[in-house]
């Protein structure tokens, strides 16, 4: 994909849980203003309420904070042009959201092609976080399955449109693209 206006950059941020994926993505981020942090998570269960919490108290003032669980693309398409930084965190939940709300698996790869495309408005540096879910261990249900499977080809998507690419293990970034 080429940016519209020539002046966009998309960095994608992959790794494990805990692996230093949202750290890595507010560097990469940097200081420009004004800048979004775009939430997929939902406070589902007390215990992730707490890590929504923490991430809130965490993260630096000057980030607008826009919680979305799914139309993302749709915000972006809205409100992007407005930002010199967005931050997307993460797209592995986003995928669960979709999935969650009736998006059919087919759909799913339209809908990562129609968020890097939107991404691509955005005049100035958009940083994409997700999950790699493929190195574990072959799931032992369907749905889970094809969840992995899902989120493995959602990652490929954004990998090859995204203009950099970061794999992030035990704090450590490794740059693949």
């Amino acid at each position: 994909m080429n940016a519209g206006n020539g002046s966009s950059h998309l960095c994608f941020v992959l790794g494990g849980a805990r692996s230093g994926k949202s750290r890595l993505a507010f560097t990469l981020a940097g200081q420009a203003l004004p800048r979004a942090f775009v939430a997929t998570a939902e406070p589902g269960d007390e215990e992730m309420a707490a890590r929504i919490r923490k991430h809130q108290e965490d993260r630096d003032p000057t980030w607008e904070t826009k919680e979305i669980p799914t139309e993302v693309s749709g915000w972006l398409k809205t409100h992007g042009a407005a930002y010199k930084t967005v931050v997307i965190d993460c797209l592995t939940l986003w995928l669960s959201n979709l999935l969650g709300s009736g998006v059919q698996p087919p759909q799913i790869l339209a809908c990562t092609d129609e968020l890097m495309q939107s991404a691509r408005m955005v005049p100035g540096t958009v940083v994409l976080v997700s999950n790699e879910v493929g190195m574990g261990i072959v799931p032992g249900d369907a749905v889970t399955r094809q969840f992995r499977d899902l989120a493995g080809i959602m990652n490929q998507r954004v990998a090859a449109a995204a203009d950099t690419v970061y794999f992030t293990v035990s704090g450590l970034p490794m740059k693949l693209k």
